[in-house]
Order: C-alpha cells, then structure tokens, then sequence
C-alpha cells in the first residue's frame, strides 16, 4: 500500500511539472511576438501625435472653430483642439458624400 501511494504521489509530482514546463514554454514562445504586436499598435497610435499641425490648418482652426473646439484650445492645448477638429471635419465629410 506504500509503494501504491508513493507511486501515485511520484506521477501526480510528475504530471505537475510537465504542466509547468508546458507554461513556461508556452510563455516563452508567445512572448516575443506579443511583445512585437504590441509595439506596432502602440505605433499607430503615436504617429498622429507625431505629426505637428501646419500654419495653414491652424489659421483654418482659426476661422472655423466652433465654441467647444476654442474651449478645449484653451484648457488643454493646440493639439487635442486640432484632434477634436479634424475628427468633426472627418465626420462631416463622411456624413455628407459628393454627388457624381
């Protein structure tokens, strides 16, 4: 009975350590390419905020800013009222398609 319960404690020790080895490998395997993925997006991300608006389309922001979009130039900068406004032009521009 003691060679069964040792026997059955030697393949339950076994059975976890392979499942340990499994994650590790599966850690190691997927990290790099993850990590990578994760770089890419990140990129994506910063590139607009990269970009430095022109003279041209802040004197455009200027002359055609509404109230929200001069509010948000004041507290919180150039950039995110240029975001802001860029993003309704966008949508005005999707919303209402040329005819051809």
């Amino acid at each position: 009975m003691s060679d069964e319960r040792t026997f059955r404690a030697d393949s339950a020790r076994t059975a976890h350590s392979w499942e340990v080895e499994e994650l590790v490998a599966l850690s190691v395997i997927l990290f790099p390419p993850l990590l990578i993925a994760f770089l890419l997006i990140m990129e994506r991300v910063e590139e607009p905020l990269r970009k430095p608006a022109s003279a041209r389309e802040v004197a455009t922001f200027l002359r055609t800013a509404n109230r929200g979009e001069v509010d948000t130039l004041a507290s919180s900068g150039i950039r995110r009222a240029l975001s802001r406004w860029r993003g309704r032009r966008a949508r005005r521009r999707t919303k209402n398609p040329p005819l051809v």
